[in-house]
This record gives structure tokens, C-alpha cells and sequence, in this order.
């Protein structure tokens, strides 16, 4: 495994130990004046950046990785609760999108940002397959519908059956609601939770984009296809028992109004150990 690099600058450390305490895999040690990592104990690491996260007086990198570029988390920089709780309770799944793509360098800002979503054990083994435009989801489209017409109808649920024949009937888009865009997330063979970190990874892409005025839909329907046409991960590029879960997105052509009002649509059980 290369060096880690991890760096402290004597002149900025204050000795607050905030970096050992911090560390995960317990590897980072105060000896002397300044945190150390054995060359030993490298291996151990898992990449969390916790030390240069954590460090108060900016003194530590890694990785080659500088304090000073990443983003500061300055008192009020983060949401309210109050603003979080209207936001969660406001999203909504859209189906109505305007006729044009979103640009490119808005969607790479956000898989870079989605990139930081949580995984377990700190895997970060995933691979983002994003459809760009509106012209290539349409081309997507057709070769589903394709696919699905190889198949024997008796074989295929009828609702995907159905929503093939309502596209060559009269263009009636029941797979992707007219999105121009597609975000499929797949795990690596490396990953620990990889269904997990998958789902969990859109769901942080939901929020990310809805909060940049894009509308995002749970694309649970092309899991579904997939599973029951062989040859539609072939044409998604994944192998073919490779677990993915997608999500459409664009720009919405509605706006809603108000939250809705489901306060009481789960069911709470409390554990007393």
C-alpha cells in the first residue's frame, strides 16, 4: 500500500489529541509533540479523512490532501433543522419534466458533491452510469422497449409488458416519465453493504439535486425490467447478475405548493433493552 502522506504542521498543532481520538481504525498516536501513523499501521486505514476533518487548526493532511480546499463547516453554513425537516417533508417524486437537458457541468457538480455519500465500512466502491440527454434516454428507450418484445409475453410481468405496448401504441413513456436524464448506481466486487450503498448513495442524490431545482423519480420499474429481460444489463453496461439501482432526474415542469401531511404513515416501535 503507498504512503498514506499523512502530514502535520508542527507550527499549526495544538496537541488536542481531536485527530487520535477521531481516527476509526485507532492508528493515529501522539508520541512526541505532533500525532503520528506507524508505517506499520498504514494498512489499517480506511480512508475516512476523519484527522484532516476533524483538526481544528487545519495542521493536518493526507493523501496529499490540504485542509485549505475543503469546504469549511463555519457556524451557520450547515441547514436548520427547521429548514431540513420542511425540505425532507417537501421533496416530491417528479413525473413532469420541461424539454431540456440539464447541463452538463451542473450533473458532474453533483456526482462530485454525491461522491461524499456515506458507504460502509468506507468502501467507495461504486460506479456512477449517467445518461446526459435527452437524445440518448430516447435511443435507451427504444432499445428497452426492443428487449422486452424478444421476450414471450407469458413470461414477463403485465405491467411491463403493458407499458412496452402503450410506448408503441402511442408513445406513452411509463419507463423513464420523460426524464431526460438516468443515474444508475452500481457496487464494485469490493464493496462490504454494496445494495446498501447503492440506495443509500440515491438518496443522497435526491436531496442533492432537488435542492438545485432538479426533479429527481425513484426508477424502480428499470431494476424490475432488468431482472426479467436478460438482456437489458448488456445495454445498461453491467454484468449480468450485477446488482444496480437507478434514479431519473431533469428539470420539473411543476412546482408543488405545500408539503403533504403523512406524519403518522409509519409505524414506531420502541425497544427497551
Amino acid at each position: 500500500m503507498p504512503s498514506l502522506a499523512f502530514t502535520v504542521a508542527a507550527d499549526r498543532c495544538i496537541q488536542c489529541d481531536a485527530c487520535v481520538k477521531d481516527c476509526p481504525s485507532h492508528i493515529i498516536l501522539r508520541q512526541g509533540k505532533i500525532p503520528s501513523i506507524s508505517p506499520s499501521s498504514e494498512e489499517n486505514c480506511i480512508k475516512c479523512q476523519h484527522c484532516l476533518a476533524v483538526c481544528p487548526t487545519a495542521a493536518i493532511s493526507i493523501f496529499g490532501l490540504k485542509p485549505e480546499n475543503s469546504l469549511p463547516l463555519t457556524e451557520g453554513i450547515l441547514p436548520s433543522y427547521q429548514q431540513m425537516k420542511t425540505f425532507v417533508r417537501g421533496r416530491r417524486s417528479f413525473r413532469q419534466f420541461r424539454n431540456e437537458d440539464v447541463p452538463v457541468e451542473q450533473i458532474n457538480a453533483l456526482l462530485a458533491d454525491l461522491a461524499h455519500a456515506p458507504t460502509g465500512c468506507n468502501d467507495c466502491d461504486l460506479t456512477f452510469s449517467v445518461v446526459d440527454n435527452r437524445a440518448s434516454i430516447e435511443r435507451l428507450l427504444e432499445r428497452l422497449v426492443t428487449e422486452i418484445e424478444k421476450e414471450s409475453n407469458a413470461a414477463l410481468p403485465e405491467f411491463i409488458v403493458e407499458s412496452a405496448a402503450a410506448y408503441r401504441r402511442d408513445g406513452t413513456d411509463n419507463f423513464f416519465r420523460g426524464a431526460p436524464h438516468l443515474l444508475i448506481v452500481s457496487p464494485g466486487s469490493k464493496a462490504t453493504c454494496g445494495q446498501e450503498d447503492a440506495v443509500l448513495t440515491l438518496s443522497c442524490f435526491d436531496l442533492l439535486a432537488q435542492s438545485a431545482g432538479i426533479g429527481t423519480t425513484w426508477c424502480g420499474i428499470l431494476k424490475l425490467v432488468a431482472d426479467a429481460v436478460p438482456g437489458v444489463r448488456a445495454i445498461l453496461g453491467l454484468e449480468p447478475n450485477a446488482y444496480f439501482y437507478a434514479m431519473m432526474f431533469g428539470l420539473p415542469a411543476v412546482k408543488y405548493a405545500r408539503t403533504v401531511q403523512r406524519d403518522t404513515a409509519a409505524q414506531i416501535r420502541r425497544i427497551k433493552g
